[in-house]
């Protein structure tokens, strides 16, 4: 008896992180009278000395970052581990808002548009998506829930990814349930998990498609034929791509180099490489590897 009530005295600490969950209200909402979302986008974005610090933190995730994403372009953005590259993801879809500055959208502070349309034109695989114990079409359409009998547009995506050659094995095919946590369901091996999270982030029809190291799990040949595809489908549309590998952030139009939450070097591959910078080196680092 001792026992059982020692048991209920601890639960009932969980019990009130729970419900004190629930009474948890969003920071981040829409305005009351939002601007009309640009579609299509004009200018881009732009970064007014931004700063970020998680709540309770002392140290600042950046300070005074100011750079531009125009419409159209493909941009590049590279760091070590802690830089702040995710975090920068983050403020641009309004997970986050700025600690201090402003994001501009075709000249208006993203705080200032509707958050669902905002989001809605935005395309991201973060390098930590979500595996889903669900058949593989819902997989696909958490990208666009609302799209999820479209097996048209579903198939689209598949193609887009590299997944359809992978779908196109399974038993019950897109019906086909992922994960092993329920009875008939298919493991999968990393590099398969990322082809079904690439394809959500091609189930929208996004004005700008947003690459987290989206390519951690995938072979050398793999990736190169997911870069290929991403090149050809972001032709004349924003993109915003993250990698530690260098063969792949080359494909950019401009690399932002970050570093102590500053932006250090902004350019073309090869201009960057003429400046002998922080770029070339961590460049030259990753090439003597191949060498």
């Amino acid at each position: 008896i001792l026992n059982r009530f020692a048991s209920i005295s601890q639960g009932a600490l969980y019990l009130r992180d729970f419900f004190q969950f629930f009474d948890l209200r969003p920071e981040v909402v829409s305005p009351k009278k939002p601007f009309p979302f640009p579609n299509p986008i004009r200018e881009g974005f732009v970064f007014e000395n931004v700063g970020f610090r998680y709540p309770g933190a002392e140290k600042w995730v950046f300070q005074n970052l100011n750079f531009t994403l125009k419409a159209g372009e493909k941009l590049a953005i590279v760091g070590e581990n802690g830089a702040g590259k995710t975090t920068l993801v983050k403020l641009l879809t309004r997970l986050y808002d700025p600690t201090e500055g402003r994001i501009l959208l075709d000249g208006i502070d993203l705080r200032d548009y509707d958050l669902a349309e905002l989001q809605h034109h935005i395309g991201v695989i973060f390098q930590d998506y979500i595996r889903l114990m669900m058949t593989a079409q819902s997989n696909i359409a958490v990208g666009d829930i609302d799209e999820i009998n479209n097996l048209d547009r579903i198939a689209i995506a598949t193609e887009r990814s590299l997944a359809a050659t992978l779908i196109q094995r399974f038993p019950e095919g897109l019906k086909q349930v992922l994960g092993r946590h329920f009875s008939g369901g298919v493991e999968l091996s990393g590099g398969e998990w990322q082809k079904i999270a690439l394809a959500r982030a091609y189930m929208r029809e996004s004005q700008l498609l947003i690459l987290d190291e989206p390519t951690a799990a995938l072979d050398a040949r793999a990736e190169y034929e997911v870069f290929q595809r991403f090149a050809e489908l972001t032709k004349d549309k924003m993109a915003l791509l993250i990698s530690h590998r260098f063969s792949t952030v080359r494909m950019a139009d401009r690399i932002v180099v970050i570093e102590n939450g500053q932006l250090l070097e902004s350019g073309s591959h090869e201009a960057l490489m003429l400046k002998k910078g922080r770029y070339a080196e961590l460049f030259q680092l990753q090439a003597r590897g191949y060498l």
